[in-house]
C-alpha cells in the first residue's frame, strides 16, 4: 500500500503530468455513463435526503459531490464496522470493517438519486477494482453503496444491473450494495481536505482530475463550491 504521505515529495511538474493522466475513464464509452432506467420516483420527497458512498479515499469522493448541484453538505466519515473502532488510525489498518465513506445530503428536488450514482460510477472511482482505488489498497477503500431505505437499495441494484448488462465497463462491477448500519464522520482534519489543501501532492495527482472530469462530462450539474473560491482568494 502506498500510503499518502509518500505524495510529498514529488516535485510540481511531475505533479502536473500525474494530474494530468490520472483518472482516465474505464467504462467502454468513455464519456459519461448512461441515466439509470430506474430512479426516485418523481420529486415527491421534499425535505432533505441522505446518501452513503464508499469509494476509495474519501478526500476524492467528499470533493466529487461537493462540486454538485443540489447537493447541500458532504462528510467524511466510516461506515461498515463499529463505533469504537471509526477512527483513523484503526480504521487504516484494514481490519476493523469500516471502508472509508462519504454522507451526501442533498435535495431530491433538484438532483435524483440515481443521479448521484451515475456521478459517483462516471467519476468518483473504478467500480471494477477490488478493495482498492488508485494507490490506496485495503478493504477500508472498497467500493459500496450503503443504502438507508429499500428505494435507494433497489435503485443502487438495478444501476449495476444495468451497467453491467450493457458491458458498460471492461471487467465486472465490484461495487457492493449493503445495508447502512451506521455511519460515523471522520475527524476534523479529513473534512472538506480538498478544498483547504487543493496542492497537497496527493489532491493533485488523484482528487483534482475527477472534479475536472465532473466539469467536463455533468456542466449542467457541476458548481464552483464556495469554499474553493475563499481558498484562492486567501
Amino acid at each position: 500500500m502506498i500510503h499518502r504521505s509518500t505524495f510529498q515529495s514529488v516535485s510540481l511538474a511531475a505533479l502536473l503530468m500525474l494530474g494530468a493522466s490520472a483518472c482516465q475513464p474505464v467504462s467502454a464509452a468513455g464519456g459519461a455513463l448512461p441515466a439509470p432506467t430506474v430512479d426516485t420516483l418523481g420529486s415527491a420527497a421534499h425535505s432533505e435526503q441522505v446518501a452513503v458512498l464508499a469509494g476509495g479515499c474519501f478526500w476524492g469522493v467528499e470533493a466529487v459531490f461537493e462540486h454538485v448541484r443540489g447537493v447541500n453538505e458532504v462528510i467524511a466519515g466510516y461506515s461498515g464496522g463499529d463505533a469504537d473502532t471509526a477512527h483513523y488510525d484503526e480504521v487504516s489498518a484494514g481490519d476493523t470493517g469500516h471502508a472509508e465513506s462519504v454522507q451526501v445530503h442533498y435535495d431530491p428536488a433538484l438532483v435524483s438519486y440515481g443521479t448521484l450514482l451515475r456521478v459517483f460510477f462516471s467519476v468518483a472511482l473504478d467500480p471494477t477494482e477490488q478493495d482498492r482505488q488508485g494507490p490506496d489498497v485495503g478493504s477500508q477503500y472498497r467500493s459500496v453503496i450503503f443504502y438507508a431505505n429499500p428505494e435507494q437499495q433497489r435503485i443502487a441494484s438495478a444501476y449495476i444491473a444495468q451497467l453491467g448488462a450493457a458491458k458498460t465497463f471492461p471487467a465486472p462491477i465490484v461495487t457492493k450494495v449493503a445495508p447502512l448500519r451506521a455511519f460515523y464522520p471522520a475527524e476534523a482534519y479529513h473534512q472538506h481536505y480538498f478544498q483547504l489543501h487543493p496542492y497537497n501532492p496527493y489532491i493533485v495527482i488523484n482528487d483534482a482530475p475527477k472534479v475536472a472530469r465532473l466539469q467536463q462530462l455533468f456542466p449542467a450539474l457541476y458548481r464552483l463550491d464556495r469554499q474553493v473560491v475563499e481558498v484562492q482568494l486567501h
